[in-house]
């Protein structure tokens, strides 16, 4: 028995579109926008993976650091001598520790945000171009100066 094909996967968007005509309806810039609609999300998410790329690679470099530094620092509080050098130099190593986790949440979270917004700054200038697009449509509607294609 045949597997039932999806009617929805044979569906060209752009024959309809194209044989659907209202006065006034610019069908060719309605494609035409939408295509940058598309080309804009594509930019956007390829921006949005660079930024986790960035993200995942600091993190990377962070957790060598951390063990090279935690390696180092264990000699030191073992060469520190007597057992109350050794709290004191372990008090101090985990105080460095501390700061430097805290610094290095930061830098990562800076990371995180200017991803974001070189991705969102993608998406909303298009969301301004195609709101501009639309308004020039619906005044050459109005004026009667456009004219669907045949």
């Amino acid at each position: 028995m045949a597997e039932p094909k999806n009617p929805f996967l044979d569906f060209d968007v752009t024959r309809l579109v194209g044989e659907f005509r209202l006065p006034g309806l610019d069908t060719e810039a309605m494609m035409a926008a939408q295509r940058r609609n598309i080309e804009a999300v594509t930019r956007a998410n390829q921006l949005a993976a660079e930024g986790m790329q960035a993200v995942m690679k600091r993190q990377a470099e962070i957790l060598r650091q951390t063990m090279e530094e935690a390696s180092r620092m264990m000699g030191d509080i073992a060469q520190a001598g007597g057992p109350e050098r050794q709290a004191a130099k372990q008090a101090e190593v985990a105080k460095a520790a501390f700061e430097k986790a805290i610094s290095n949440m930061k830098e990562i979270a800076d990371l995180m945000a200017r991803a974001n917004q070189d991705t969102f700054a993608v998406i909303n200038k298009r969301v301004a171009e195609s709101m501009d697009e639309v308004r020039a449509q619906l005044a050459k509607a109005a004026d009667g100066t456009a004219k669907p294609k045949a």
